[in-house]
């Protein structure tokens, strides 16, 4: 049996990068920061940070409701790519996390101000329509007060 799993929760360093594929599939790429659990030897919190893929629904969830900030849990599996640099020529390899699902866990705004627990990255900004014809006409933001 094999098993190849990631759950991650952290904040959005960046606006989440709409593309489609010549087939017209959304794909959206995410960069999050992930705090660790503890202090290093200066007494401050570092954090990691992953790339992340997100296709399909998900990746129009991503563009049309998240934003540099957001506070997201994110659960899927970590992939590798490998490519011949062409200048170089020397082999490369990307790890990557591809999405299943993810899911806002604040509301828009809530972002840290003056925290001393993650990166200053400012709240959200509202919902952005995608590069192509929107495929959702309903603008309302899931996470928002009503």
């Amino acid at each position: 049996m094999s098993l190849n799993r990631v759950v991650l929760v952290g904040r959005l360093t960046a606006d989440p990068e709409m593309k489609y594929t010549p087939a017209g599939v959304p794909v959206a790429q995410l960069r999050v920061a992930v705090n660790r659990v503890t202090k290093n030897e200066q007494g401050e919190y570092e954090s990691d940070f992953f790339n992340v893929t997100a296709w399909r629904r998900t990746a129009e969830f991503c563009n049309n409701y998240l934003s540099k900030g957001r506070l997201i849990s994110i659960d899927g599996r970590l992939q590798t790519r490998s490519w011949v640099d062409q200048a170089s020529g020397q082999k490369r390899t990307a790890f990557e996390i591809v999405a299943d699902n993810i899911e806002g866990l604040d509301r828009k705004g809530d972002g840290p101000v003056n925290s001393d627990d993650g990166p200053q990255m400012g709240g959200g900004a509202a919902p952005r329509t995608a590069a192509r014809v929107p495929i959702d006409n309903d603008d309302s933001d899931p996470f928002a007060d009503e």
